[in-house]
């Protein structure tokens, strides 16, 4: 109310002097004299003054209830500092992150290369029985991969989603792989959405694409110890999988999951049956934990007959901070081949089995060495398709580095060898191969944006 009054005054009195101005021009009066027109300009400056103070009082109030915690005492130039200090500790004024505008989606991926030499020169320029590090003698780009990730979450929302998308040597090995050739998911690893059910502690129930549970190792290769993938990710267990898949965590230490998809790397059927699977696992400890999968179904073209199983386990065991172990194990049963087309006679049920067991010593925080021995037992020649019984053996050394905390670097040996001369130096067959690799892995996460 008061500034309203004071506002009042001010255009009251410039409506009187207006009119008094004018009043003097029609009444032809004597002009004023000196006195009187210093009189009047201290009058005028006397009146700025109060409005100025007016001014200043109402911009104080303002401050005042932008900011009620602070109490306004000092001089107009102190209240400016302090309304411009208090703005930029307000969170509108903070550079928005990477990872805050994402929310709870991450965004991550990486970048894979390698050099690799095979010392039994193949004309073909390929080392046999490898398909992530296939290419040698060369450069090679093994993967790029691009991941948006959402995880289900009780408190906040239930539902979820996984996209990763990848592009390279691993891509066309994994999708390549498919009964259907490079189709339309040519470039996608993983895509599911995921809902946490509100069953005890939260069932999580994932539907699309997802990578197989079997195995100690996995596709991309930052999240493995070696740089090459073993013959058992390889031969022995499948990539993918598309269908439905469920987890249960009873506690810190035991989890039961199941699986229902249509088969073994394939995203569209190739028969009318269906692949069940069921894991179970167990952590007594930090240093310890067990994984067992089986899986069973028809995986023959057009036949539902023919039933495939698989076990696969995997044993970790971590004695100390530097010092770690991994056991895997895996057995397959079941296919078998046709003897005969005009009868349609089929041979016995194939089978494989092979094992796996990894060292990993860790020099410091940003070095590690990793030594891998397999034994691979083809039976029937059916995974490595020789048709005719073959075993391996391959051992890997894998020395790592980690620079700048985004690149992984591995230099690694690997040799290895067979029953059978399913490898090639030159053009010729022979019965073992000796390969070096030095890869680089650069990665990102959003996590980390500041």
């Amino acid at each position: 109310m008061r500034s309203r009054s004071r506002t009042g005054a001010v255009i009251a009195f410039a409506s009187l002097m207006f009119v008094t101005v004018s009043r003097g021009q029609e009444v032809s009066s004597p002009p004023p004299s000196n006195d009187a027109i210093v009189h009047h300009m201290e009058e005028l400056e006397r009146q700025v003054k109060e409005l100025r103070a007016e001014i200043a009082t109402l911009k104080e109030k303002d401050n005042d209830k932008s900011a009620p915690a602070t109490p306004v005492s000092a001089p107009a130039q102190n209240n400016l500092v302090s309304s411009g200090a208090s703005t930029s500790s307000t969170p509108s004024a903070v550079p928005a992150s990477l990872a805050g505008l994402l929310g709870p989606t991450t965004l991550s991926g990486f970048v894979d290369v390698y050099y690799g030499q095979n010392f039994n020169n193949p004309a073909s320029q390929t080392n046999s029985l490898r398909f992530f590090d296939g290419g040698t003698n060369q450069f090679g780009l093994n993967l790029v991969e691009l991941v948006v990730d959402k995880a289900p979450e009780v408190t906040n929302s239930r539902t979820g989603y996984h996209v990763a998308l990848g592009f390279g040597q691993a891509m066309n090995a994994v999708n390549g792989s498919d009964h259907g050739g490079l189709g339309f998911d040519q470039y996608l690893k993983e895509a599911y959405f995921s809902y946490l059910a509100p069953v005890g502690k939260g069932l999580q129930v994932d539907v699309g694409k997802f990578v197989t549970p079997h195995g100690a190792e996995v596709i991309e290769t930052k999240d493995n110890w070696n740089y090459s993938r073993g013959l058992l990710f390889s031969y022995a267990i499948p990539y993918y999988h598309f269908g439905m898949r469920a987890k249960y965590a009873f506690n810190d230490k035991y989890s039961l999951s199941g699986f229902f998809v249509n088969g073994w790397n394939n995203v569209v059927d190739n028969n009318t049956g269906k692949t069940y699977g069921i894991g179970f696992g167990w952590n007594p400890s930090k240093k310890f934990g067990i994984v067992q999968n089986y899986m069973v179904g028809p995986e023959a073209n057009s036949l539902n007959s023919n039933v495939r199983q698989l076990s696969d386990t995997v044993i970790t065991y971590s004695p100390t901070s530097k010092l770690s172990f991994i056991v895997n194990g895996d057995y397959g049963r079941g296919d078998r081949f046709i003897t005969d087309p005009v009868t349609n006679t089929f041979s016995h049920p194939v089978f494989w089995t092979g094992v796996a067991g990894y060292v990993k010593y860790a020099l410091n925080s940003h070095s590690a060495i990793v030594t891998r021995y397999e034994y691979y037992d083809d039976h029937d020649g059916f995974t490595t398709g020789t048709l005719v019984p073959t075993h391996f053996n391959e051992f890997t050394t894998t020395f790592e580095r980690l620079m700048a905390h985004h690149i992984i670097s591995r230099f690694e040996f690997r040799r290895d060898m067979s029953n059978q001369p399913v490898f090639l130096k030159g053009s010729n067959p022979v019965l073992d191969q000796n390969t070096l690799t030095a890869g680089l892995v650069f990665t990102f996460d959003s996590r980390e944006a500041k």
